[in-house]
């Protein structure tokens, strides 16, 4: 049995759902939607999602509860990068905002750890990041037999992951898998605490 495991850029997969309009897969489970592409001679290990709280109260709110949900699963492994304040100009006047760090480097650092380790045989990018590229250069030295595919969100490509991958997949393609794999509405936390999909994501 092969072992896989998924590495999932947070906010590129968000945004990708986003810029298809499909916000009524934001509440997702993760976990369930990655098994659905696994062959069957491979087993899902873990996935590993990877992404930064969110500035926005009300978005760390949504937020919070999708992680919270999620991670009953224990396959889904949450790692955080962070937001940097950032300050720009446009039309004379100077603005701040907010740019997301270390997701690349995280997902670069999981990726390689889990060969070096020798923790699984196929490694899944969920990403069209292209500085992803040198991880995986890397992991092509290190075991040319380990196998890299890279699934790419919606309305989201990179031809330079695509030329060094083993094979992709465009996720917009499998919508059908995404209906079949959402949250429940409700669900019970370990403490008994109920949580359930937020208002705004509500369809």
């Amino acid at each position: 049995m092969k072992r896989v495991n998924v590495y999932v850029d947070g906010f590129n997969f968000y945004f990708g759902l986003r810029s298809k309009k499909w916000k009524k897969y934001y509440w997702l489970d993760v976990v369930a939607f990655f098994e659905k592409f696994m062959k069957p001679d491979q087993e899902l290990q873990n996935v590993f999602y990877c992404t930064a709280v969110q500035t926005n109260a009300g978005k760390k709110d949504r937020q919070d509860l999708f992680f919270s949900a999620n991670k009953l699963n224990p396959k889904f492994k949450l790692i955080f990068g962070k937001f940097l304040k950032k300050e720009v100009s446009y039309g004379g006047n100077k603005y701040f905002t907010y740019e997301e760090k270390q997701t690349d480097v995280n997902i670069a650092v999981q990726l390689i750890r889990n060969v070096v380790m020798d923790k699984c045989d196929i490694s899944i990018i969920v990403s069209a990041d292209s500085d992803l590229v040198p991880p995986i250069e890397f992991i092509r030295e290190l075991n040319p037999n380990h196998k890299i595919f890279c699934y790419f969100p919606p309305k989201r490509f990179s031809t330079d992951l695509s030329h060094r991958s083993d094979a992709v997949q465009n996720l917009e393609r499998y919508e059908q898998r995404f209906k079949n794999s959402m949250l429940p509405n409700k669900l019970t936390l370990p403490n008994g605490f109920i949580i359930e999909i937020p208002d705004d994501w509500k369809v």
